[in-house]
């Protein structure tokens, strides 16, 4: 079909400029294209003349269109040749090449494209002000298929294409950073959720020394370890050291590592492509490569298996790694804050962690006490919860704890440590009436059992204590093994599922390692 030369600029150019979704522009141009020069594809690459790179983006064929272009792509390298190819191009104002064969072909399009070795071709400098931009492809089965007027043609668009992809372009780059923002934001807003209000309550008087450490390690950018019984504010102290540190305008991302599932772990960790397995529809970035430029807490670091302290060893020592699925190299400038109630060093002893890891982590370590060892603390974060939990409850009145309930306080052992104050501060109001905080009677004080410690000839068990004690050292025996021929059921003499029922009600509960041999 022969073209009218201003229709077929008026339709190419409200066609090309009609969307700033790159398939959407791309199919129409060429579905109109098509009716007047020889075209089974059309392709678009981004070049940077600065960086000596060339991205392939998009092409559409026939069978429909394909997305070439991502941010981890690897890009082609121009070579001198290519370059020197570009200068005369833009020399001479001869923007336009037709290819009715391979011959004479760049090397970087056809590393890029190599299809085109069997093709016809028409390339398409893109220029914006005397710089390139990019290249316009067309392609057709066979040789010899373009002529003199199907050039003349595409150089009457060649300026609207050159401004329409340069404004895709700059769309496409704002979207990206945008869903990039979006993201961080969420994560952000939930992690200010959970720390409000983290204030280090204590740290002129029982954590006066922790304190001290605070401060002599957030200068660094070196790995933290924090150690301390559950609920003692090891994330409090983390987020104290991210605040202090060169690195408090960059972002404090969180992770549980007890709570994630082993086969998700990899994905939360360094992120994953889309595609790399099932469910995965979209790319993530992983905790490490959001908390990049700032701080990564790693709560409860013993959970960890094996297999994945390997991996965590890795990033901590060369600050690279891979998306679970994808093949790029990321290297991130991120500060590691681990913290355990675990006993790193006897797990090391027992197989459970890995030695170098633990001598990695183990730099400066920052050990946050009971408590019970800081009763003077005690009163000020009573106060401080009651009047946190007020104003989030809108009480009207804020209750205040008289003298004998805060001397109760004080004397109670805390086994849930901070927690376990906060909680039951929080129990109270809900349950008060008044201007004075009534709070229950406390469990009596108890001996703390110490991990692995024998049972005294002298203490007498109660029958639940006995049966628990004589289970978990048949597990140990099987490894954790529960059901089989080798399993704990069969030396117990029980059916597995009757002693899994039981073991659930003696809250007895595996290790990773052992659930791993189950």
């Amino acid at each position: 079909m022969k073209a009218d030369k201003f229709k077929f600029f008026r339709e190419m150019t409200l066609r090309i400029c009609s969307s700033l979704d790159i398939e959407e522009a791309l199919t129409r141009a060429f579905e109109y294209l098509g009716k007047f020069i020889p075209a089974d594809t059309i392709s678009l690459s981004y070049v940077d003349t600065d960086n000596r790179h060339m991205f392939p983006v998009a092409m559409v064929a026939r069978e429909g269109f394909t997305a070439l272009w991502d941010e981890l792509f690897t890009p082609v390298p121009l070579d001198d040749e290519f370059l020197q190819f570009v200068l005369e191009k833009e020399t001479q104002d001869h923007f336009i090449s037709t290819y009715n064969s391979p011959n004479g072909l760049p090397e970087a399009v056809i590393r890029c494209f190599p299809d085109l070795k069997s093709r016809s071709s028409i390339g398409i400098n893109l220029m914006i002000r005397d710089e390139q931009i990019g290249v316009l492809i067309i392609s057709a089965d066979g040789l010899n298929r373009y002529t003199t007027e199907h050039t003349a043609l595409l150089e009457s668009i060649k300026e609207p294409i050159a401004l329409a992809m340069s404004n895709t372009r700059r769309y496409t780059e704002l979207k990206r950073v945008k869903d990039l923002l979006d993201e961080d934001n969420r994560s952000l807003i939930a992690d200010f959720e959970r720390v409000s209000g983290s204030e280090v309550i204590g740290g002129d008087f029982g954590l006066r020394e922790v304190m001290e450490m605070v401060r002599r390690v957030a200068p660094s950018g070196s790995p933290a370890l924090l150690l301390g019984e559950t609920g003692t504010g090891k994330e409090i102290i983390a987020n104290a050291i991210h605040m202090a540190s060169p690195r408090r305008d960059g972002p404090m991302i969180r992770m549980q590592c007890g709570a994630i599932p082993e086969t998700l772990l990899d994905s939360e960790l360094f992120g994953h492509e889309k595609g790399a397995f099932t469910g995965a529809s979209e790319r993530k970035r992983g905790r490490f490569e959001r908390a990049n430029g700032g701080t990564l807490f790693l709560d409860e670091i013993g959970e960890l298996s094996l297999d994945a302290q390997v991996k965590f060893l890795r990033v901590l020592q060369e600050k690279q790694f891979e998306r679970v699925g994808g093949i790029q190299t990321i290297s991130v400038d991120t500060r590691v804050i681990a913290a355990t109630h675990r006993d790193l060093e006897q797990m090391v002893q027992d197989g459970l962690f890995r030695e170098d890891l633990w001598y990695r982590l183990n730099i400066l370590p920052i050990r946050i006490p009971p408590l019970r060892l800081r009763r003077d603390d005690i009163p000020s974060m009573a106060l401080y919860f009651v009047q946190r939990k007020a104003h989030e409850m809108n009480l009207e009145i804020t209750p205040q704890i008289d003298e004998s309930t805060m001397e109760r306080l004080k004397k109670y052992d805390w086994p849930g440590n901070v927690r376990e104050l906060q909680n039951i501060v929080e129990r109270a109001l809900i349950l008060s009436q008044g201007n004075v905080l009534s709070i229950p009677p406390l469990a009596p004080l108890k001996s703390r059992p110490q991990q692995n410690a024998v049972t005294d000839a002298t203490t007498i068990q109660t029958m639940d204590e006995a049966i628990a004690e004589h289970i978990r050292r048949t597990l140990e025996q099987t490894n954790g093994r529960v059901a089989g021929s080798d399993g704990a059921a069969k030396i117990l003499q029980m059916n597995p599922s009757t002693l899994r029922f039981r073991m659930k009600r003696l809250g007895i509960t595996l290790s990773k390692t052992q659930r791993s041999l189950t």
